[in-house]
């Protein structure tokens, strides 16, 4: 079997805001078309470390590379445009305009033409067909697991070979979570992007995910395989 090849690779990463560090000696490795479950209590920076691979806060130390890429100094605009999209905490829709404009300027950072730029559109709808029938429709009247979805698509759009997502279970009942899960997990096998999932259902995301990092206090406790954390006595001892 050949060897996965390098996704993201971090080593002695630190990062923080103002006077106030949040992340210490951050290192690790990601193959590409692997989930990583990124998991810690609240505060723990889990949050921070997908802002800082999405290049929204700098590193103080340390190196970030994606498929061999030196990220110092890339702005998130380009990382996008590299195949790094960002999925933030919470919907992040613009509710007063369409779902098809909404997908529409997810995409205004690339230089699409409008057959290319409907295709994208197609392809990420065919997936999630509750948006075909919402899509003329403002996205401020969509539920909030509809809202989620489009959320989803819109970040498929930019045709991410690495996926940053940011607790998208939050708003949503646990059966429109799984749906979620399953569609994000449905698009990895064909596109082969990796993941990185920031999650508070724990158990959740340890089942989808190739490597577990824990976090505590901005410091790795864990990293490894998941189901050597399954159980949650070992979890919580983590803890």
């Amino acid at each position: 079997m050949s060897a996965v090849a390098t996704e993201w690779q971090l080593s002695g990463v630190s990062a923080g805001y103002a006077d106030r560090i949040v992340l210490n000696d951050i290192s690790f490795t990601l193959g590409q078309g692997q989930t990583m479950a990124l998991i810690g209590h609240n505060g723990a920076g889990k949050s921070t470390l997908l802002k800082l691979l999405y290049g929204m806060l700098p590193p103080r130390e340390g190196t970030i590379t994606c498929r061999s890429r030196d990220l110092q100094g890339v702005p998130p605009v380009e990382r996008m445009r590299y195949g790094i999209s960002y999925m933030p905490e919470g919907r992040g829709v613009f509710p007063n305009i369409t779902v098809e404009d909404n997908l529409k300027l997810g995409l205004a950072a690339f230089k699409l033409s409008q057959v290319e730029r409907n295709a994208r559109i197609e392809r990420v709808v065919e997936p999630l067909p509750i948006l075909r029938e919402f899509f003329y429709r403002r996205a401020g009247l969509l539920s909030g697991g509809q809202q989620q979805m489009l959320s989803l698509a819109r970040t498929l759009a930019a045709n991410p070979k690495s996926l940053l997502l940011d607790e998208p279970s939050i708003g949503l009942a646990p059966k429109l979570f799984q749906d979620l899960l399953i569609t994000i997990k449905d698009a990895q096998k064909i596109l082969q992007f990796s993941i990185i999932l920031v999650e508070q259902n724990v158990q959740t995301a340890l089942r989808v995910a190739d490597l577990a990092l824990v976090l505590k206090a901005g410091r790795i406790l864990y990293l490894g395989k998941p189901a050597s954390i399954m159980d949650r006595t070992k979890l919580m001892e983590l803890y």
